[in-house]
């Protein structure tokens, strides 16, 4: 497989110079209410998304490749003010928030009103969808089919796809999996839906680090997941410490993985500071981790233009483009 000229050049917009992906996530909604207002998240207003956002993406954008925000309190706003930079990538979810169906058959869906088409027409470098899946789930084809169809869309308007699958356990009683059965699942997870025209895997540690103290254990698991996956992958942060992250971001990029996605564990404190004291923790402490996380993957990442997935350019090649 290689990738068309426009999912070409969108990466290019999406990574650094050197072909590393530093990206700033800020495209949460339902778990965004819960930490503004965990008393009461229906009572945060549209308004008070927004602003957060903004502000966050202020602050942070301009030391990132590439940002990903959701369409309904996000991407188009940060166009519009300007908060995010000309020369930033910007990625836009696809999906609708959280998921339906059972909680052993997680079904994730597109927003409503919201498509692949409407995220290249507005001008975006990628898509970004969110999947709830096991291997052994009841519905994992169906959640198969949506990955395809998505694929299919951005094929069509020569957008990159980023996916980013969650595992879950099968047993509502059990609430993470335990260790080795989520590093089973993540990989299994990469080798069976990054060949369905993943351009860019979100993934998650594959294993549960309070588990499993040892990063030798850690750099085995990413080596295997790098081995799994057809496609360039990244890191993503979901709710650990700064501390924890760093850690996981080196021995990922280390391991094979090409940059970080990375969210609460570089903002999440902002979510309890308002007025002069959010705006200086973003652009002080917040600021230094994601430019620390920056040098890490600059120091050890795998670039995404090192796995071959860009050919050559015939003469004449625009007569049957």
């Amino acid at each position: 497989m290689s990738y068309p000229i426009g999912k070409v050049r969108r990466l290019q917009q999406c990574t650094t110079p050197d072909g590393h992906f530093v990206i700033l996530a800020m495209d949460h909604r339902g778990n965004l209410r819960r930490s503004l207002n965990p008393a009461d998240p229906e009572a945060v207003s549209y308004e008070a998304m927004v602003d957060f956002k903004g502000q966050v993406v202020g602050s942070l954008a301009p030391a990132a490749s590439a940002v990903l925000l959701d369409p309904e309190y996000g991407a188009a706003q940060a166009v519009m003010d300007g908060t995010i930079p000309g020369q930033t990538g910007l990625i836009v979810a696809v999906e609708k928030t959280g998921y339906e169906g059972h909680a052993a058959a997680r079904e994730s869906q597109i927003l409503p009103g919201w498509s692949v088409e409407k995220i290249a027409r507005m001008g975006a470098s990628a898509v970004k969808l969110l999947l709830y899946y096991h291997p052994q789930a009841p519905n994992a084809g169906e959640q198969e089919a949506l990955v395809r169809q998505v694929s299919e869309s951005c094929r069509q308007f020569e957008i990159p796809f980023f996916l980013e699958p969650l595992s879950f356990s099968l047993d509502p009683a059990v609430k993470t999996l335990p260790s080795p059965a989520k590093r089973q699942v993540v990989v299994e997870t990469a080798r069976r839906l990054t060949p369905l025209g993943v351009d860019v895997l979100k993934a998650e540690f594959p294993l549960n680090v309070e588990d499993e103290p040892k990063e030798m254990i850690w750099a085995e698991a990413c080596s295997e997941l790098s081995d799994a996956s057809s496609a360039p992958w990244v890191l993503l942060s979901a709710d650990v410490s700064f501390a924890e992250f760093e850690r996981q971001t080196e021995v990922a990029c280390r391991s094979g993985a090409s940059g970080v996605m990375a969210g609460r564990a570089v903002w999440k404190e902002a979510s309890t500071l308002e007025g002069a004291a959010r705006s200086r923790f973003l652009n002080t402490t917040a600021r230094k981790r994601l430019d620390r996380l920056g040098e890490i993957i600059a120091e050890h990442a795998q670039p995404w233009t090192s796995f071959g997935l860009i050919s050559a350019v015939d003469e004449g090649w625009y007569h049957g483009y």
